[in-house]
């Protein structure tokens, strides 16, 4: 089994600030924004311990998804049980088991040069 790629918090954030149109859903374990082809994806920062991921429709927010740092120790590319989808784990630093306190899936991986570039931890 090939070793999890993990990222720290900026490093993703910074990376998924240009990729908006790969997103096909994002969420915690209780709830699940999806993509549409007649909605669109916005990001915040919410003061510094507060990440906001928009989906909009027109000017309207149809679901909103807000991000508290403190609960998110690193991301992790995660196996998804379909081919053309890439889960992105932001995992808690609960002690002893980490879990994913939100996920981002998108139609495609992070990559090595992105990873490299932008603060990759393994």
């Amino acid at each position: 089994m090939e070793t999890p790629v993990t990222i720290d918090l900026d490093g993703f954030w910074t990376w998924l600030l240009g990729h908006p149109n790969c997103i096909l859903r994002a969420g915690t374990p209780e709830i699940v924004l999806y993509d549409h082809e007649d909605l669109h994806w916005l990001f915040f920062e919410e003061g510094p311990d507060t990440l906001l991921i928009q989906v909009v429709r027109g000017k309207h927010a149809v679901g909103e998804l807000y991000i508290k740092r403190e609960e998110v120790a690193y991301v992790q590319q995660g196996l998804s049980e379909r081919d053309d989808e890439f889960v992105f784990d932001l995992m808690s630093p609960a002690q002893p088991e980490p879990f994913a306190a939100y996920f981002i899936v998108l139609a495609h991986d992070f990559g090595e040069e992105a990873a490299e570039a932008s603060g990759r931890i393994h």
